[in-house]
């Protein structure tokens, strides 16, 4: 079965659904996505979208914080094009309805860690779910688009696919699995834009959801895109640490807002990060992470503590409701005690290497979001740069999507399993599951070294060769893609780690401690396609 639209956006954060609604005045989208609409990390951000609002802030100031923060590796020109136009990005979320936080009439601006100003536009401590419910209400409410949730994406379909080393670099669309039919249906389009968010589920411990399996990054390396930047994976410093607390993060902005991170009772208490940093808490969260780290290793601790109960009750409900309302359920007052927390695996800051306009080296293929490499985010992003990259990137994709019109896909095979099987032992996938996410956590985590590099690169091998067994022997399902894409792009990590000999940003390797004195990006070129 063939679906056919103009444009094929898979993802359902807020790149993929602000693509759509900006496509729909003018082409046929289709919206893939592999649960429902609500299932992604833009639904879980919790912090807020930096842009210049405030007087006293300045461009260049954004610019220079951001340019900080990367370590020396962002790109100039993209950051300074998403700084630009992250004002007018908010202005539509705000036409749109999203329902900001304001005070005394004026948008209310917090400071996250990195930022020289207040410049943080939020919705309390749940951004990404209001700015998420606003779009999903616009998307269903728009004839154009056609959604299909519980869709997967397999593979894209590109010209060498079906031609060989004869064909053309052009992607022509993909094979889907829906998951609640069981059959792989083929969606033709002129464009398709990857917006499949990042890969934290590569960790056994992440602020991410369980989709965020690395899905575009993956099935682009295959299709022969370049990727680039895959070392610097970021840790939040501070996800909740309760064994009934799965993956909830505490926003960055509780340490905006005066949050202290402190040693346990038995420790004396101590606040640690001013030994650290001069920045202390507002530390960019690589120094954070790595000091909380060296203090859980120093101590033999489990955690530590996040203190913010020196601000009053009616603060933390104003500003952090449902922060307090998940410790609360978990029998911790944020208004009394501090709140147990490690770091996590939260954002791939590489990815598909694409151009200010969103475009991939092949042609019908774009790419936004946290699966890509724009260049802004560099050797670690910014606090709240995530969200306003989404939409800047959008927008630069349509617009060139609009100026590109491309002849319709030839006719495209459907996708065949006649030869194979029914999986008999699924213990297999949930076996290399759980131990790629457990070597990819000691191997591959906060502090590396070229043996724990090694070792995980020569597990990822053997992983790599039982799947590709299972995957050319058995029907497809959602968890087999998962965990080839997942393995897939551990290999990425791994590759990019390897080849960089020194520490910067989110990398940091005690075989290489001193950072170079030139900045170079990572760019993995894939096999000849």
């Amino acid at each position: 079965m063939t679906q056919e639209f103009d444009v094929l956006v898979i993802g359902s954060g807020l790149a993929g659904l602000s693509t759509a609604l900006h496509l729909a005045s003018t082409h046929r989208v289709a919206v893939i996505t592999k649960r429902a609409l609500l299932d992604g990390s833009s639904n879980w951000a919790q912090g807020g979208i930096a842009a210049v609002l405030a007087e006293g802030d300045s461009l260049d100031s954004h610019v220079e914080d951001t340019l900080v923060a990367g370590a020396g590796l962002s790109d100039l020109d993209a950051t300074r094009f998403t700084v630009e136009n992250a004002p007018k990005a908010i202005a539509w979320l705000r036409e749109l309805g999203v329902p900001f936080s304001t005070e005394h009439g004026e948008l209310h601006l917090t400071r996250e860690g990195g930022h020289s100003h207040r410049r943080v536009a939020h919705v309390a401590d749940a951004t990404g779910a209001a700015v998420q419910a606003t779009l999903v209400e616009r998307i269903k409410a728009t004839p154009n688009i056609a959604v299909f949730e519980h869709h997967m994406l397999v593979d894209l379909i590109t010209e060498r696919r079906i031609k060989g080393a004869a064909g053309e670099r052009r992607c022509f669309g993909a094979y889907v699995l829906d998951t609640v039919r069981d059959e792989v249906v083929t969606f033709a389009a002129r464009h398709t834009v990857l917006a499949t968010g990042g890969a934290g589920k590569v960790y056994l411990y992440t602020t991410n959801p369980d989709t965020a399996t690395g899905d575009g990054i993956a099935a682009a390396w295959r299709a022969g895109c370049q990727v680039a930047n895959m070392e610097f994976i970021q840790f939040h410093p501070t996800c909740l640490y309760h064994p009934h607390a799965k993956s909830f993060l505490i926003t960055e902005a509780v340490r905006g807002e005066g949050g202290i991170l402190k040693l346990p009772p038995h420790l004396g208490g101590h606040r640690f990060m001013p030994d650290h940093d001069p920045r202390a808490e507002l530390a960019p969260r690589d120094v954070v992470a790595r000091a909380i780290d060296f203090e859980m290793k120093k101590h033999g601790l489990d955690c530590v503590h996040l203190d913010i109960s020196h601000q009053s009750p009616a603060f933390l409900h104003e500003h952090f409701p449902n922060i307090l309302a998940r410790c609360a359920e978990l029998g911790i007052d944020i208004t009394k005690e501090p709140i147990p927390v490690v770091p996590a695996a939260h954002y791939t800051c590489g990815g598909v290497v694409t151009d200010l306009d969103g475009r991939t080296e092949m042609a019908g293929l774009f790419a936004v979001g946290e699966t890509t490499c724009t260049g802004l985010h560099g050797a670690n992003r910014l606090a709240s740069n995530s969200l306003v990259e989404c939409m800047v990137f959008a927008q630069a994709a349509v617009g060139a999507i609009r100026g590109t019109p491309l002849d319709a896909p030839p006719a495209l095979p459907e996708w065949d399993d006649s030869r194979v099987t029914d999986a008999d032992e699924m213990v297999v996938i949930s076996h290399n599951w759980d131990e790629l996410r457990r070597f990819m956590w000691d191997y591959v985590g906060i502090v590396r070294t070229n043996k724990r590099l090694e070792r995980a690169a020569h597990r990822i091998t053997l992983l790599q060769r039982e799947i590709h067994e299972f995957y050319a022997s058995f029907h497809v399902t959602r968890d087999l893609l998962e965990l080839r894409n997942l393995v897939q792009v551990a290999d990425l990590i791994v590759m990019s780690a390897l080849l960089r000999h020194e520490s910067r940003g989110l990398h940091f390797s005690l075989d290489y401690p001193d950072m170079l004195p030139e900045a170079r990006p990572t760019v993995l070129v894939p096999p000849a396609r």
